[in-house]
């Protein structure tokens, strides 16, 4: 059984591994086979689901680099606070290739069961990162309201 120091070590070293170095045994090693991955707009469940995530990111950010910045543990928990980097070159989210780069916080919480992670809730700045991709948010006009 992982203490908690050790399951932020572990998370930690398998998003690394994965997300800088297209590592997925970290992913096959780490996760349960059904494990459950929250991320906006998209949910993956299951080792295969989150490698084609994590592929599809690194086709479209080639030089993509993923750094945790802090890390939390409350029992079976562990919460991370990171920086993503790349440069597009790759297809992402409907936007063709810019050659821009992007840099982005984001959150991360894992549940571990064992030794093995079996849900994540992850909270990218997506927002800031299609932005930085030139991608532009048009609201839809509200009716002004004259009386309550």
């Amino acid at each position: 059984m992982l203490d908690a120091m050790q399951r932020a070590d572990h998370l930690q070293r398998v998003l690394e591994r994965a997300f800088n170095d297209g590592d997925f045994s970290s992913i096959d090693d780490a996760f349960a086979p059904d494990g459950l991955f929250h991320d906006p707009g998209h949910e993956m469940r299951g080792t295969r689901e989150l490698k084609i995530g994590v592929t599809m990111l690194r086709q479209a950010f080639p030089d993509f680099h993923f750094t945790v910045e802090d890390t939390l543990t409350d029992g079976d928990r562990v919460a991370l606070r990171y920086r993503g980097q790349g440069t597009q070159h790759g297809e992402f989210k409907g936007i063709p290739a810019t050659g821009r780069a992007i840099n982005y916080g984001g959150m991360l919480m894992a549940r571990y069961e064992g030794q093995r992670i079996v849900e994540v809730w992850a909270q990218p700045d997506l927002l800031g990162v299609m932005q930085q991709l030139g991608a532009q948010l048009v609201l839809p006009r509200q009716p002004i309201v004259t009386s309550l």
